[in-house]
């Protein structure tokens, strides 16, 4: 039997195991997919035990960016990133831009030429990294930002109006905390803009709802995940 995983903290619910324990049902293959949540204190522990283990893991918030100490090494487009978010064989590798990228792709207008991208952690830096890919300018968006980046007390109208797209990467609105969402001037919103969840469950996000309510284009995460689910599947099965 073959023996798969994630490792995250919290994993209160993992669209990851039901995917991957379906497919293994249908294709008649003999493998199971695990939850391990960990704690950050125990974090290089579980590492160590699921490289020695596990025949290939993903890693989901808050250790996108933590694992990679642990690793032989990261392939090209992790490198670039800086995030890891598929493990095989003690290389890190990154799917979820692969995933954004073909989720978002099919709803950009010709007008779309930046982004907002809410949050600095593994998600965004993907986030970043695809809509480069399709030719878009990200800005990042912090609540302590650094050089370069903006806080959300910057997003003037303005700046709204300038960055067509907005995606958020951070972990506000997701289950069980779905009355959280980030704190952009959802006033600025108009029918140009394009809204972008991460975030897939619940289905429509507070964020969304806003922007829907404006007229926006809203996007949740589900498709980018179904996206970098297969993309890990391809890894793993590569040899």
């Amino acid at each position: 039997m073959r023996h798969y995983g994630i490792i995250g903290f919290p994993l209160l619910h993992s669209f990851s195991a039901k995917y991957f324990n379906e497919k293994f049902a249908t294709e008649k293959i003999d493998a199971e997919y695990s939850l391990y949540p960990t704690k950050v204190d125990s974090l290089k522990l579980k590492v160590e035990s699921l490289l020695d283990t596990l025949d290939g893991f993903n890693v989901t918030l808050p250790y996108k960016q933590a694992v990679i100490p642990f690793l032989d090494r990261l392939d090209e487009t992790a490198q670039a990133i800086g995030a890891v978010n598929v493990v095989y064989k003690r290389v890190g590798y990154n799917t979820d831009c692969l995933g954004f990228i073909e989720s978002i792709r099919p709803l950009l207008r010709a007008y779309d030429q930046k982004a907002l991208v809410l949050g600095t952690g593994g998600a965004s830096k993907a986030a970043c990294y695809g809509l480069r890919k399709l030719g878009i300018t990200p800005t990042l968006v912090s609540r302590n930002p650094k050089e370069g980046q903006l806080g959300y007390n910057d997003l003037t109208p303005e700046v709204m109006a300038a960055h067509t797209i907005i995606v958020n990467c951070t972990p506000l609105g997701m289950l069980p905390d779905v009355d959280s969402c980030p704190a952009i001037p959802y006033e600025h919103i108009t029918a140009r803009h394009l809204l972008f969840d991460c975030v897939y469950n619940p289905d429509q996000t507070l964020f969304l709802q806003k922007g829907k309510a404006q007229g926006a284009t809203i996007q949740n995460g589900i498709g980018m995940l179904y996206g970098q689910a297969k993309e890990a599947w391809k890894i793993w099965n590569k040899e």
